[in-house]
């Protein structure tokens, strides 16, 4: 990425424009962590760009269709497709946001296309993989590589990513007030601080149960479920639950690349698999549109063509 001395103290051409813009993402429309940090850069780095190559000074109703056409020329020579979309998608936003409270007459994004991402079906264990992985601290538990609080909560928190789907943020910042154990119910607060109720199942309730057992502190509602150490009350932090995972993933004799994401797309092609329904899949992992589930249904019939190829005679 794009970058000078100016702009990573934040002092950048547009600068208080994007300042504002992003203070509304996050305390208004209250937008993820991630997606206000990704934007932010994207917007710094447009700005910087469109500076160095079209003599930008902050007037956003005074950038050329032409000046953004030629951004989308250059990066797709020196970026991902991934990475200029996500770019486009932030200054689209920025404009319709600029569009409708600030008096920019309109978008020089107009008419103009984003690259088409490339499709990729999600990646996801079997069962009898993800069986090996939640088989892991216990093993090496055994092997004395792992004390036994620390294998009760990373059971726990194996448990919890694939038996209810959770990103990793949302598991992370988990209450026990979050929790219903009488009913195996979790109240999570999702993207765009969104709650929903999840389903959990019995063996992840009982694992939470153990880990509630086994934490010297007072396990209040307020109390975090997932925490940095035994006698910690700070809450558990993604970085620390994907170095976690690798150490399983290597126990379990899976690729070291895997993700807590991963979790996610095994939950909801294994309920797929069983016969759930596409729209208790989507209440499940939370998705705001149906279309983002039903990828999930692609990944099903790619395993079902593969079963065909390999059982049927005439495959």
């Amino acid at each position: 990425m794009e970058a000078d001395a100016e702009s990573e103290t934040g002092s950048f051409p547009g600068s208080e424009t994007v300042q504002q813009f992003v203070a509304t993402l996050r305390d208004i429309r209250r937008v993820s962590p991630y997606t206000v940090r990704n934007y932010q850069q994207a917007l710094r780095d447009f700005c910087v760009w469109a500076n160095k190559n079209g003599g930008f000074t902050g007037d956003f109703n005074k950038i050329p269709r032409r000046l953004m056409r030629d951004f989308i020329i250059e990066k797709q020579l020196t970026h991902s497709r991934v990475t200029l979309h996500n770019h486009l998608a932030a200054l689209r936003a920025l404009y319709r946001h600029l569009l409708r409270n600030h008096g920019v007459n309109a978008s020089p994004l107009t008419g103009l296309r984003s690259p088409k991402l490339p499709k990729h079906l999600p990646r996801f264990l079997t069962e009898h993989q993800m069986a090996n992985l939640l088989a892991a601290p216990e093993k090496l538990h055994r092997a004395g590589r792992l004390d036994g609080w620390t294998r009760t909560r990373d059971e726990a928190i194996l448990e919890f990513l694939y038996g209810a789907g959770l990103r990793v943020s949302e598991l992370c910042g988990l209450n026990y007030a979050s929790i219903d154990f009488s009913n195996g119910l979790l109240r999570v607060l999702g993207k765009g601080r969104k709650e929903r109720l999840v389903p959990v199942g019995a063996t992840a309730m009982e694992a939470i149960r153990r880990l509630r057992a086994t934490t010297p502190r007072s396990n209040r509602d307020g109390d975090a479920v997932f925490t940095t150490g035994r006698e910690s009350t700070e809450h558990l932090y993604p970085r620390l639950v994907q170095l976690r995972l690798k150490l399983y993933l290597e126990a379990a004799g899976l690729p070291p690349d895997l993700t807590p994401h991963k979790f996610r797309h095994t939950c909801a092609t294994h309920m797929l698999n069983h016969d759930a329904d596409l729209r208790v899949i989507q209440e499940q992992l939370g998705h705001a549109s149906l279309s983002t589930t039903q990828i999930y249904t692609h990944v099903s019939l790619a395993r079902l063509k593969r079963t065909h190829a390999l059982a049927h005679p005439r495959a």
